[in-house]
């Protein structure tokens, strides 16, 4: 009874430890990939970082049951890493480039709709509309598709905003980056894209949890698969080696920050999450990253809040 009331303490804190890192990473993504930074080379270097971080974790918890995975159990890493990595964190990068911090956040909230969708098409997830919990999730799946219609598609009158705003805007500006544009079109079905990659990532890990159960072992190997995928993929698109070096600055740091933390923390602790309650679960939080984004997008970039959005 004991574990199963910290549990039920622990699970909802960790998804909303997860998005405390998913609101630092959106912006320091943004200013990184306006100075230049190509998405491969940071998801690369991500997530090999990432590999490094959950590696110790491997060896003190799991170093006796850890195992050399056969061909089905790094068949399924690899389609964790293609579909987490690549299709997930990738298309979301290039979406982040061609938009804003405070748009993409709100494609956030389109993934628990697509996962639940893709989910019940598969049959990870049942809905049973007779049951009450059934109705529930049917009214939250229709509530957060209007809403993300709503943010999307209408624009109001622009909001005075409270606080200063643009605080970093001059750097942004000063090192953006001339294929950093703003195409809405294209950068929204990158988003839509990423929304899917996140859904067929939720499901994996379910399948993934009873084929291979040693989480840090599974997410260093996915790590590593995924900056494996990401350097080929980088070096089909931009071969030229100036795109790969890293010197001590912001990019230096987006990378160390979203490698520990947002690929190697909270890729454990969504695993963990998963495992525990399902596919649908982590994404549910992902709707209290938008506030906080909104504001410091708005705060450190001068990104315009306007109303409806």
């Amino acid at each position: 009874m004991a574990m199963f009331a910290m549990e039920s303490v622990m699970l909802p804190a960790s998804m909303v430890l997860v998005q405390l890192f998913s609101i630092l990473l959106v912006l320091l993504s943004k200013l990184a990939l306006n100075t230049g930074m190509r998405p491969f080379v940071l998801l690369a270097y991500r997530n090999l970082i990432g590999a490094a971080a959950v590696a110790p974790l491997t060896f003190v918890f799991e170093r006796k049951k850890a195992k050399i995975p056969n061909l089905i159990e790094w068949g399924w890493i690899s389609m964790n890493a293609t579909s987490g990595v690549i299709l997930a964190m990738g298309l979301y990068y290039y979406g982040l480039r061609g938009t804003n911090a405070t748009y993409s956040v709100v494609f956030l909230n389109l993934i628990p709709i697509v996962t639940s969708v893709v989910a019940i098409l598969l049959r990870a997830e049942k809905l049973v509309f007779r049951k009450w919990h059934g109705k529930m999730k049917l009214l939250g799946i229709v509530a957060c598709a209007g809403g993300t219609m709503v943010v999307s598609l209408y624009k109001g009158k622009m909001l005075h905003h409270p606080w200063p705003t643009h605080l970093l805007r001059s750097h942004t500006q000063a090192a953006a980056a001339p294929a950093a544009h703003h195409n809405m079109v294209i950068g929204t079905l990158f988003l839509c894209g990423s929304c899917l990659g996140y859904a067929f990532w939720f499901i994996i890990q379910v399948k993934l949890a009873k084929v291979f159960p040693s989480r840090y072992w599974v997410a260093t190997l996915t790590c590593l698969s995924g900056s494996l995928q990401a350097f080929v993929i980088g070096i089909l698109i931009d071969p030229h080696t100036s795109a790969w070096r890293l010197k001590w600055d912001l990019q230096l740091l987006t990378v160390v920050y979203s490698g520990v933390f947002n690929t190697g923390v909270a890729l454990v602790l969504m695993s963990w999450a998963v495992k525990r309650r399902g596919p649908i679960y982590p994404s549910m939080f992902n709707s209290l990253a938008m506030v906080a984004t909104v504001i410091m997008d708005s705060t450190l970039l001068g990104t315009s809040i306007f109303l409806g959005r």
